[in-house]
């Protein structure tokens, strides 16, 4: 069976998303550093991303994200190219005359279970990539779905913005490390989540 996985780029202080977005802005003033390791020109960073890419088979967001990249991504999605389908968790689809025509996206609206049922049958075995922000996240982390979260750790301090995982509830989550590769733009974390 795929695993599943949350991969997100963080700041060293906590946050994936500084302070004050704006729809020219969505990841907040000087957000836009979190991807740099991915869209910078880092080889190695991008290596890292071309074999991610690879082992997946869909890929799993939240309507804010699709909300926010839509006019970078077109009807291509996250993946460009490679046109991997997008599952977009939320609470009402858009009209159909507001998505792309022959885009990735399948909108699901009765939640992130239901998403990942349909990401793992289109995915036929590969993995599943959660990705965007902490409010999905936190709704896979919560309901146990996720088996390895994947941080890439990115040398900036924002000092304010939005956190990864602050509401996931009372319950230790326990992980270990699969493994932690250095870039010149950021370190590459991926834990196993024990269960």
């Amino acid at each position: 069976m795929s695993k599943v996985i949350f991969d997100v780029s963080m700041s060293l202080d906590g946050f994936v998303r500084a302070s004050a977005p704006t729809p020219e802005e969505p990841l907040g003033k000087g957000g836009e550093r979190l991807h740099e390791w991915a869209m910078g020109g880092d080889t190695a960073g991008g290596e890292l991303l071309a074999a991610a890419r690879a082992g997946a088979g869909a890929f799993i967001g939240g309507r804010r994200t699709y909300d926010d990249s839509l006019r970078w991504w077109g009807a291509d999605g996250p993946t460009g190219s490679a046109r991997l389908p997008l599952f977009v968790v939320t609470h009402r689809a858009p009209a159909p005359g507001d998505v792309p025509e022959n885009g990735v996206y399948t909108f699901v609206t009765d939640g992130v279970e239901s998403a990942l049922r349909r990401a793992r049958e289109t995915a036929a075995g590969k993995d599943v990539y959660v990705m965007g922000g902490p409010d999905v996240a936190g709704q896979f982390v919560r309901a146990g779905l996720v088996d390895e979260i994947g941080i890439h750790l990115v040398p900036v301090l924002f000092g304010g913005g939005t956190r990864l995982l602050d509401h996931i509830g009372d319950d230790h989550i326990q992980l270990e490390v699969a493994s932690v590769t250095d870039t010149p733009h950021a370190t590459h974390l991926l834990y196993r989540i024990v269960k």
